[in-house]
């Protein structure tokens, strides 16, 4: 556990376990701190990522620098964020600080200068938001905001909507949602128990094919299963 503590020299090898050392360390970190964090960059998450990666990176490059004072800034940094995440969603204020609302940028096809200079944006920036979003004309949006997240959300007039079944007032089948219960010859067994049935049923269902040749198998809400294979043996 030398490798751990601050040295005058490192071999290569103490440099690969500081590296493996650092590399779970971060993944443990981001773990606690939840998909949120890594989801999209909030004004709390950014502010978290700069520390978390000065942090560990100077041990990760100094041979001079011991590895016990970053892990332990570490943990505390990730303990004072899942705490500021916590308190925000008790106290308003909080919330409202870390997490402030959108601002509206286009409304019924009306641009609002001061909320673009707000959130610090140009014309152009936001015209190529709005192309994004196959918006090409700023008449046509019924209303545009930007995300505390650094996203903009457009919303067409209904006039330029795509027509939808319900518009026709048309039937349509229910919804039906595939998922992957074999992938390169492996079952998931927890989507087997999600459905209710077992390694046997399933076997049954992709014959003539055999579990270690199938690449890939979906099934979907009415237990309805697809079956692609690389090759199977002669």
């Amino acid at each position: 556990m030398d490798f751990f503590k601050g040295q005058d020299s490192l071999t290569a090898i103490e440099w690969v376990m500081r590296s493996i050392v650092g590399f779970i360390f971060l993944i443990i970190s981001a773990k606690m701190m939840g998909q949120r964090s890594i989801s999209q960059l909030r004004f709390l998450d950014f502010i978290i990522a700069l520390t978390l990666g000065n942090i560990i990176a100077h041990p990760l490059s100094d041979e001079h620098l011991g590895l016990k004072g970053s892990t332990i800034s570490t943990f505390s940094i990730v303990f004072l964020y899942i705490a500021a995440i916590w308190l925000s969603l008790k106290i308003p204020l909080l919330k409202h600080f870390f997490d402030p609302p959108a601002i509206t940028l286009v409304l019924d096809g009306k641009l609002n200068y001061r909320n673009l200079s707000k959130a610090n944006l140009s014309i152009e920036y936001l015209y190529a938001e709005l192309r994004k979003a196959n918006a090409e004309d700023i008449s046509k949006v019924a209303f545009a905001a930007w995300e505390p997240g650094g996203t903009l959300s457009v919303f067409l007039n209904t006039a330029y909507q795509p027509i939808t079944p319900t518009d026709l007032k048309l039937t349509t089948q229910p919804f039906n949602l595939t998922k992957p219960i074999i992938t390169d010859g492996h079952m998931e067994h927890a989507l087997l128990r999600e459905i209710g049935k077992d390694r046997v049923w399933l076997e049954t269902e992709i014959r003539p094919h055999e579990l270690s040749n199938v690449i890939l198998a979906t099934v979907d809400s009415k237990l309805t299963v697809q079956v692609h294979v690389v090759q199977d043996p002669p």
